[in-house]
């Protein structure tokens, strides 16, 4: 997997992550809209929709290259604000919870990759079933291994809280807007 290609050029990369069913596609969406900037889509979400299988502990390791890609190809496009809709540490965390490890060239682009912000959405919207979804009534549980694994690599995050989405919104526009 390939380095970091963002230090060089000054763009601020800012990663909506989070438990499943949190808002994190909307707001990631949402954010690059008013911003008028690129975003980074969940490479999951797609690979997962095209196989005629449940996925294995090898396709994340394709998922995360994908992914890589997928934010690599967004830099060349960015007004220097990048927004990504997860990053590899999803990836980590769904590897440990169901393999009870990750592969060391995942943990490898993830200690390479710089971020300058995470926005961590809370587990207090409701609930939308989705045949990806695995763990309902585990999101209070992911949420904070999520924080506790955003709190290791030092990059600052600010948590995404409230049933209202303008809230939401407002809430993280702020934060992006005190870094940029």
């Amino acid at each position: 997997m390939e380095k970091d290609s963002s230090d060089s050029k000054g763009i601020k990369k800012i990663v909506v992550i989070g438990p499943e069913s949190t808002g994190k596609s909307t707001l990631s969406s949402t954010l690059a809209k008013h911003y008028a900037t690129t975003w980074v889509q969940e490479h999951a979400r797609t690979y997962i929709d095209e196989l005629n299988r449940s996925y294995k502990e090898h396709d994340l390791i394709e998922i995360a290259k994908e992914q890589l890609q997928l934010e690599d190809n967004a830099i060349k496009k960015t007004n220097k604000l990048l927004i990504c809709d997860t990053n590899l540490i999803t990836i980590q965390i769904w590897s440990e919870y169901k393999y009870g490890r990750c592969a060391p060239e995942i943990i490898d682009s993830i200690n390479s990759r710089k971020y300058d912000l995470y926005l961590i959405t809370n587990v207090d919207i409701p609930w939308a079933d989705d045949p990806q979804r695995e763990h309902p009534h585990l999101r209070e549980f992911f949420f904070d291994l999520y924080k506790n694994t955003i709190k290791k690599t030092g990059v600052p995050y600010i948590e995404i809280s409230g049933e209202d989405f303008n809230d939401r919104l407002i809430t993280a526009i702020n934060a992006i807007d005190k870094i940029i």
